[in-house]
């Protein structure tokens, strides 16, 4: 029989599923659930050793002899300090071993009570990764107990070949082994890059069978040619996912969704997830409630990003290389079968029915003139953009301005979404005309304006960097959130509500001033900001309301709809 706690029977089952076959086991009470879980389980074999410093090198030279990474578990306290020796020289030896340590509860951590003192991170940088398990309560605590276990145990078998730490979180009572058999665990799969490209092509013929194949792109370093032809082949035989962030193929899917809601025949059976950052919370929500999915990454850095959590495994690939790659491998399958036996478009219906919805987004969003507002803003600036005939590059900046990208630009959108902060925004945009001849635009808010203004204190900006101030007096993203603008805080202090404007601030700093207060006067802004010749920078900072941004989406939202 095995334990009754959640976490520790995660831990079990994917030791197994990740083909760990032996662990060395000290002493102790806090461990002892593990080791009986351990003992259970007919694919480990446990050998015992006493003392830790030891038990480390004991398991060192096992996964030295056979080439495998071998786990050592121990109890909680200055148990787990005794393996700093043996964790170290296996680190350094590039055959790491795995570290699972029975720890107190949390909240009782340095409270005089007896060995307990701080587990986690008591390597260092002597293990390549760290995780702590509590035992889980819920549907999304579980996930990222499993998630955070699959991490430790793919980053033992990576390239670096370091140590992990493994801290397990175990309550009493102890001793209550209730369990019949371990539950079935998701394995995350790893694919190092000397495989990729085998796995690319395992990947490809998944897509071509699957019914219902879906790839996502995310935010992408630059705008490529290759990467967008590579769009347009594998669109050929799935549905597409791109923001303007990641290419000049995107759809409205943020807005699609509203109208689709969670019907479950636009679900994908089959996801393919490159790039980084989705702005759409909507498309991550939507996509989380696929059951059951096969769903693959292709991660640059070898981290775990299950976004959608229900990530199957991660290929070691750059996202440009992997897109090209599965595109040839797609053409190539295509062109090398003649007409009556080429594979099947199993997923034609599929890709038909959010083809339709497409249009339909498509010809609303054309149809739709917003009334005075930031919406109307952006999209003037765009279209007007399109008819510019010199080279452009154009930065967003994040929360409303980029999601307003998202609805109007047709190129290749820059962004600050690593992390997704409002600073800096400025900064970026201004560093980037200094080293390029394009002009440059920024798309910025208010708040993001005022927080990086320091941005035009500088004397290398020139007259390629012209900016579009969208000022409704505050974070008007915040009165979208349902609910909150009903918080007698939300005006003052949540959405920093303010009467500041930038004029001033391109005074001092000898940058080119307009205003708009109105359509007529936002007309004449937009094409000043567009064709000036001036050799300062040039700003065209734009008044609104924030009501009336808030509700011109909603009525876009609500006409799709």
């Amino acid at each position: 029989m095995f334990s009754d706690k959640k976490n520790i029977n995660i831990l079990t089952s994917l030791l197994v599923a990740h083909g760990v076959k032996r662990v060395v086991v000290c002493p102790g009470s806090r461990n002892a659930p593990i080791v009986n879980n351990l003992n259970e389980c007919s694919d480990i074999m446990c050998y015992p050793a006493t003392d830790e410093r030891s038990a480390g090198f004991y398991a060192l030279g096992m996964a030295l002899a056979d080439d495998s990474p071998v786990a050592v578990c121990v109890t909680s306290g200055t148990a787990l300090l005794n393996l700093v020796p043996a964790v170290a020289e296996a680190s350094y030896r590039h055959r790491g071993i795995i570290v699972i340590s029975a720890d107190r509860p949390l909240e009782w951590i340095d409270q005089l009570d007896g060995q307990t003192l701080p587990q986690s991170g008591a390597f260092g940088k002597y293990v390549s990764k760290c995780v702590s398990l509590s035992e889980p309560s819920n549907e999304q605590e579980y996930w990222y107990c499993n998630r955070l276990v699959n991490e430790a145990l793919i980053a033992v078998n990576s390239h670096e070949r370091k140590s992990v730490h493994i801290n397990v979180h175990i309550n009493e009572p102890l001793f209550n082994f209730t369990q019949p058999a371990l539950p079935v665990e998701r394995k995350i799969s790893y694919v190092p890059a000397t495989m990729n490209r085998e796995a690319l092509r395992l990947i490809a013929e998944r897509l071509l069978t699957a019914q219902k194949p879906m790839v996502i792109i995310g935010q992408t370093r630059a705008e490529s040619h290759e990467v967008n032809e590579a769009l347009k082949t594998i669109g050929k035989r799935a549905v597409m996912i791109a923001e303007t962030l990641a290419s000049d193929v995107t759809t409205h899917f943020d807005l699609m969704l509203s109208r689709i809601g969670k019907d479950e025949r636009y679900m994908p059976d089959f996801m393919l997830y490159l790039g980084d950052n989705i702005v759409s919370k909507r498309l991550k929500k939507f996509l989380r409630l696929a059951h059951p999915v096969e769903s693959w990454a292709v991660s640059e850095d070898r981290e775990i990003h299950d976004t959608f959590m229900h990530l199957t495994g991660i290929i070691e690939a750059d996202y440009k290389d992997a897109l090209t790659a599965l595109a040839e491998i797609i053409a190539e399958t295509d062109k090398g079968q003649d007409q009556s036996s080429a594979m099947a478009d199993n997923s034609a219906e599929y890709r038909r029915m959010w083809n339709e919805q497409t249009a339909i987004i498509d010809e609303k969003i054309a149809a739709f003139e917003p009334r005075y507002s930031q919406m109307s803003v952006v999209k003037e600036f765009e279209e007007s953009l399109a008819d510019m005939e010199y080279d452009y590059q154009v930065h967003y900046a994040n929360s409303s301005a980029v999601r307003l990208a998202d609805i109007y630009a047709d190129h290749y959108v820059w962004c600050n979404r690593g992390v997704n902060g409002i600073e800096g925004s400025l900064s970026t945009a201004a560093g980037f005309s200094v080293a390029c001849r394009d002009m440059v635009f920024c798309v910025i808010g208010d708040l993001s304006f005022f927080y990086d203004q320091n941005a035009l204190w500088n004397t290398n900006l020139g007259g390629n960097f012209r900016i579009l101030l969208l000022n409704n007096g505050g974070g008007g993203i915040f009165y979208n959130l349902k609910g909150l603008k009903d918080s007698d805080a939300c005006e003052k202090l949540v959405a920093a509500c303010h009467k500041t404007t930038a004029q001033g601030i391109c005074t001092q700093n000898d940058i080119g001033y307009v205003a708009a207060h109105n359509a007529e006067e936002l007309h004449l802004g937009i094409a000043l900001l567009l064709t000036s010749d001036t050799k300062r920078p040039m700003m065209l900072e734009v008044f609104t309301d924030i009501s009336a941004d808030s509700n011109a989406l909603s009525e876009l939202v609500k006409n799709i709809k």
